[in-house]
């Protein structure tokens, strides 16, 4: 599907055989880039490759939380393209609804696990097997809930605070050579969202200032822009993608 000459360059995008990781390797690859995309599910790995183009696209399944999985993410990637130019981190969960004073601690650890501790993981890998010497740019799936107060998703907003916070850890310890930045988006039209929008679509986009829901399309947008030379001065920071929720926070709303 790409419709650019092939630009030299090589991502990993974790979660991403559908939804914002989908859209992410779709935007990577439509400017000539090449990708190696990630998730659980062998047989959506498969198709999402097959959507991106066998040329340009490799998928590697397994649990992003998983060490070996990491591992042998950065092996293969390094395998087949011999560079690893940019990460982005979007693998994630959210598997419980309800008020913190409720939760399982065990859901917590593995929404951190998964949220958090593997986009360490990776960055780590990458970082070891050519960013080090080479440089690179990584971006991290934070959320709007990791900047604000999200009643029913704690542990999820927790653990996106954290991405945050770990982005802005990554940026100082790996410059110059590398720029980690994150972006928060609000609700996004994917199945992973389903719930909080599912059935009353209309009802919730009705609060977003720019009057619609975001899609994937909109993130893998941003991602390319951060993941980019056009991005050169940028690291360390946060990007709100939330058609303009935000402004309805202000003083007297």
């Amino acid at each position: 599907m790409s419709t650019q000459p092939d630009s030299g360059r090589v991502a990993i995008v974790t979660g991403a055989s559908r939804g914002i990781g989908y859209g992410i390797a779709e935007a990577l690859v439509a400017r000539g880039d090449r990708v190696v995309v990630t998730g659980r599910n062998e047989d959506a790995l498969k198709e999402a490759v097959e959507r991106l183009g066998a040329d340009r696209a490799l998928g590697v399944a397994g649990k992003a939380h998983d060490e070996a999985h990491q591992a042998e993410v950065v092996e293969r990637t390094m395998e087949a393209f011999g560079r690893v130019d940019y990460l982005a981190n979007n693998a994630g969960t959210n598997p419980v609804f309800g008020p913190l004073s409720d939760l399982d601690l065990g859901v917590a650890r593995k929404v951190f696990e998964t949220n958090v501790i593997s986009a360490l993981g990776f960055a780590q890998q990458t970082y070891k097997a050519w960013m080090k010497d080479n440089g690179g740019a990584i971006v991290n799936i934070a959320s709007v809930a990791g900047i604000s107060a999200s009643p029913f998703i704690g542990a999820y907003g927790m653990s996106k605070a954290a991405m945050v916070n770990l982005t802005l850890q990554l940026a100082s310890e790996m410059a110059p050579g590398i720029r980690a930045n994150a972006i928060a988006p609000a609700v996004v039209k994917t199945k992973f969202a389903a719930a909080l929008y599912e059935g009353r679509e209309e009802e919730a986009a009705s609060a977003y200032p720019l009057k619609r829901l975001g899609v994937p399309e909109d993130i893998g947008g941003a991602a390319a822009f951060l993941l980019s030379d056009a991005a050169a001065w940028i690291t360390g920071q946060t990007l709100v993608v939330d058609g303009g929720i935000f402004l309805n926070a202000s003083v007297g709303h």
